[in-house]
This record gives C-alpha cells, sequence and structure tokens, in this order.
C-alpha cells in the first residue's frame, strides 16, 4: 500500500493530529526552527532539536517537554558532513523507536558582492543550506526507506524563486534554489516510501533578519504587500499540516508564505 494513504474517511482535525509521532528538527534551537519544534509537540508528537552551537537547545528541550507533555530532547550534531547527521538521526531512531518525520530546516545567510566570495564564504552558505540539507535528506531518507513511509520537510525561501534587493546574496539565493530543486528530485525518487515538500518563507522576525540595517527593513517591507513582516510562530501550523496525515497525497509541492512578496 502507498505510505500516502491514512483513514482518510476519520474526521479532519484529526487528520492534523501528529500523536504518537517522532519528528526530528534540524536547526531546532532558534527561529523558525524553535516554532516548528512547539507546533509539533503541540500537535501531540515527541520532537528531537538537532542544533549545532545553540547555548539554549537543552533548556527548550526540557521546557516544551514539560508545557506539552510529549518527549523532547536536544541533540548535538553537525548537518555539514554526512557521517555527524546520520549519526545523530540513527540515534534519535533508536532512542525514540521509529522515526516519522524529519524537518530540514537548519540554514544560514550572508551578504557578498558576487565577485567578493572566495572558496570559504561560498562554502560558508552552501554546506549548510544546500549539502547540509541533502545528508540530513539522506540519513532520513535510508530510515523511510527501512520502514516503508516517511516524510521529509525542507526549509527553502523566497530566495529560491527571486532575486532579493537591495542586498546581494548569491550564494544564499542559489543555495535555496537548490535545496527547492533537491526536494522535487527526492520526492519523484522516493515516491514509493516517503513524501517530500518545502517551505518557502519570506521576511520572518528572526536574528536573520532583525539584525540587518534599518535601510534593509525599510526597503524590504515597501515591497511586501501585506506592509509587514511575519512572526515566527505564523509558520507552525503549515509545518504541522505538512508533517500530519491531512495532506497525504501532497509531495514534491513548495509552499511559499511571504505576505505576497513574490505576487510583484
Amino acid at each position: 500500500m502507498s505510505p500516502f494513504v491514512p483513514d482518510i474517511d476519520s474526521p479532519v482535525l484529526s487528520q492534523f493530529s501528529l500523536q504518537g509521532k517522532t519528528v526530528a528538527v534540524t536547526g531546532g534551537s532558534g527561529g523558525i526552527g524553535t516554532e516548528i519544534v512547539r507546533g509539533m509537540a503541540e500537535a501531540g508528537a515527541n520532537v528531537a532539536i538537532i542544533y549545532h552551537s545553540s547555548v539554549e537547545a537543552t533548556s527548550i528541550a526540557a521546557s516544551f517537554s514539560d508545557m506539552y507533555n510529549v518527549r523532547v530532547q536536544a541533540y548535538k550534531s553537525d548537518v555539514r558532513s554526512a557521517k555527524p547527521i546520520a549519526d545523530t538521526i540513527n540515534q534519535i531512531e533508536q532512542d525514540f523507536g521509529h522515526l516519522d518525520v524529519v524537518i530540514a530546516n537548519a540554514g544560514v545567510c550572508s551578504r557578498f558582492d558576487a565577485l567578493d566570495y572566495d572558496t570559504e564564504s561560498w562554502n560558508a552558505i552552501n554546506s549548510v543550506n544546500y549539502d547540509g540539507v541533502f545528508w540530513t535528506a539522506k540519513a532520513a531518507g535510508e530510515i523511510f526507506k527501512k520502514q516503508g513511509k516517511g516524510n521529509l520537510v525542507i526549509t527553502a525561501s523566497v530566495s529560491a524563486t527571486l532575486v532579493n534587493v537591495p542586498q546581494w546574496q548569491a550564494a544564499y539565493n542559489a543555495s535555496k534554489a537548490a535545496a527547492m530543486h533537491l526536494c522535487k528530485c527526492l520526492a519523484v525518487e522516493w515516491a514509493p516510501f516517503a513524501r517530500v515538500n518545502s517551505v518557502s518563507p519570506g521576511y520572518i522576525n528572526t536574528l536573520m533578519v532583525s539584525k540587518q540595517p534599518a535601510e534593509l527593513m525599510e526597503k524590504w517591507l515597501s515591497m511586501v504587500p501585506c506592509g509587514r513582516i511575519a512572526q515566527p510562530a505564523e509558520l507552525k501550523s503549515l509545518y504541522v499540516f505538512l508533517a500530519s496525515d491531512a495532506c497525504c497525497y501532497m509531495t514534491g509541492s513548495n509552499i511559499i508564505v511571504d505576505g505576497g512578496y513574490t505576487c510583484i
């Protein structure tokens, strides 16, 4: 049987429940990632927070575990290399007993004129945003294939489909475009055993955005029809939807959440 067909006659709200599922989230200790973790826990999932350098990951895990009465545990890892992230994801499967959903959310950004990139600055972006997504996906896919069922969600960006201005960030934009297309490739290749979708946020009030100069923020807001940036919590319900059985026929899709930014 296809892994995409749950009990479609069950009440619609029950299809959004993640009760009994295990979800792993890379970049889960800050920004959008923390709200993804919160959303998963609110929907009843047990959650593994995968982080690289956060000093708050363990306390976030403990807080959410107490708040939502689910298991939330933090794991330090590095998505930039195949073995560390594979070891971590395999450990999560072992610790939790199974792994239903992996959300490849870790990402970094920097501003460079294209002619100013060197190997180090180029790789600093791509090793996380593209290579890191693939190594995370590969580790998850091996488990999903073994189980015969799984669900991968990739955090891409509106930068995957447009060129942000006035700042220049070719490496970031290209890495997110690559991650979005990787989603589609994996969705087709893994169709017998996994769903794969991506989310493309616009300007979200995370440290990546809020630390930028005021003149950049003013320019961005002038280009967003909604006239504001979003709060990270406004994305959590979408990730819950993608992680749930409520969208069991959706795979290979990229969902843009940007206040209309890509419409103009």
